[in-house]
């Protein structure tokens, strides 16, 4: 299933080509309007304008966390707040950040959730409830998403004490959460002489702030009996739709049209060249608007694959070291 696609099929030579021509966009953009960009390529001794190519993209420095978190959040913002339509402050391990989001970085980042979604099987029948906090912005998205594919939403919120009445009430086929959630619904439900695969759950769509892999996977499958699915949403992008989970179970599509992925050999500031090795996953944004990251280090350890997929996705894999399921 696909919600989009002339994105999710467009041919490779494609895609790259459209890639470069919105990397250059992009840089153009941080260049003129983030005091945070300026001066880090001018440490750097870069000059955006000999980023011709994908490949040039080398010749950046890179971005790290230690860099977000100890820049105020006003100075990456390419924009005056007037031009702001959320703020969202978002916890992760490091610490909080403060992101920002103009209109259209929230359309993509809802039409990415939406692809995200229907690559897990949810569509416009689905009953979906969503286990979470609402005031964090990457579950609004997910909303949003929902509402945008014409499935029905099911806010359970962050109070338990609701959940199971929820649970009794409304017959939901699908739960978007953070793993601890999964496992305390679960946890719940037992307390109260329930047991959740008594219940019509066919998917779980684990959001993760921290990792790519949930090793939390194969005891939520096991307690479940529903597919598990995993969903990369750490603070410093903000969202939860850069990997779309791929129904063959090979790996997770980069939303290539939104990202550029690199594969860094670990240690170094080398890229990895060969396909079978893994890597720490670098990524770049190629039209965010508010506050683009430029070569962000994730710190993830993966490995890329560009053979065509049985799902039919054209879009590069993303390959994790273990898989649960």
């Amino acid at each position: 299933m696909f919600a989009n696609p002339q994105i999710e099929q467009m041919a490779r030579d494609s895609l790259r080509k459209l890639q470069e021509e919105k990397l250059k966009k992009e840089l153009r953009w941080v260049q003129e309007k983030s005091a945070f960009y300026q001066s880090h390529f001018a440490a750097a001794g870069v000059d955006i304008k000999e980023i011709e190519t994908l490949d040039d993209i080398r010749k950046l420095p890179f971005l790290t966390n230690v860099d977000l978190y100890k820049t105020d959040s006003f100075d990456m913002l390419t924009m005056p707040i007037s031009s702001v339509l959320r703020f969202a402050h978002l916890q992760e391990q490091s610490g909080a950040l403060l992101k920002l989001y103009t209109n259209g970085d929230i359309g993509h980042n809802v039409e990415m959730v939406a692809r995200m979604l229907v690559s897990t099987g949810v569509n416009q029948t689905s009953v979906v409830g969503i286990v979470g906090d609402m005031a964090d912005t990457r579950f609004m998205d997910i909303q949003y998403a929902l509402e945008l594919l014409g499935a029905a939403v099911v806010a359970f919120g962050a109070d338990s004490r609701q959940w199971l009445p929820i649970m009794e009430h409304v017959t939901v086929d699908s739960i978007v959460a953070a793993p601890q959630m999964v496992l305390q619904l679960i946890i719940q439900m037992q307390a109260a002489g329930k047991n959740i695969v008594d219940y019509p759950l066919a998917r779980v769509i684990c959001v993760n702030p921290n990792a790519i892999q949930n090793p939390m996977q194969r005891h939520i499958y096991e307690r479940t009996k529903a597919e598990v699915y995993n969903v990369y949403a750490p603070a410093p992008i903000g969202m939860g739709g850069m990997l779309c989970p791929c129904e063959a179970r090979t790996g997770q599509h980069l939303q290539e049209d939104h990202f550029y992925g690199e594969l860094i050999a670990f240690n170094s500031d080398e890229p990895v060249t060969d396909p079978h090795q893994m890597g720490e996953l670098v990524i770049t944004t190629l039209d965010a608007e508010a506050m683009p990251l430029i070569r962000y280090r994730t710190g993830q350890a993966v490995s890329f694959d560009d053979t065509p997929c049985k799902c039919g996705r054209t879009l590069r894999r993303v390959l994790t070291p273990f898989s649960f399921i």
